[in-house]
């Protein structure tokens, strides 16, 4: 398979399994208005489709640095810039454990260095996420203590993307 078509699977099971999540946040007894984690804005794709996909929710958004298409950057009140590890803690102070829902597209190209990534960030992430919320990750969680995984969404070959919901 070439790199083009691979992208092309990979950003259609992305688009899938964030549209799964958003139906699936139907189901889920919280507030309309609760937020939405972004974990690595990009070009700020994926932060637009969710905005789209669940208009009237807060998206937060983490990343290093800013490299998005101007009408793609969250409002500085959106917007937790700087090294993951530094950025958790303050969001925990602002949001505290409010988050239905969380995208995570955190991989560094380097499969041992994001799998570790994803090892030491989700039990931070975790604690932003209410009981029941929704996670799709780039990357594989292997954390049974706080999260279930789910099921990909019709024409999605498993590991392509992964689901999980927050215990």
């Amino acid at each position: 398979m070439s790199l083009l078509d691979s992208m092309i699977r990979r950003l259609q099971a992305q688009k899938a399994a964030l549209e799964d999540a958003a139906v699936r946040l139907g189901s889920l007894d919280c507030p309309a208005d609760a937020p939405v984690l972004e974990f690595g804005l990009g070009n700020g794709r994926t932060y637009d489709h969710l905005r789209e996909l669940l208009p009237g929710r807060p998206v937060y958004v983490f990343d290093r640095q800013v490299a998005a298409h101007p009408e793609c950057i969250p409002p500085d009140e959106h917007l937790f810039l700087g090294d993951l590890f530094d950025t958790l803690p303050e969001a925990r102070v602002r949001l505290g454990c409010t988050a239905v829902m969380a995208h995570l597209d955190i991989g560094t190209g380097d499969k041992q260095a994001s799998m570790a990534l994803s090892r030491r960030a989700t039990p931070h992430i975790a604690a932003l996420l209410v009981p029941g919320a929704l996670v799709v990750s780039d990357q594989p969680i292997d954390d049974r203590e706080h999260f279930d995984p789910l099921p990909p969404p019709a024409g999605v070959q498993p590991g392509r993307i992964h689901l999980y919901r927050r215990q």
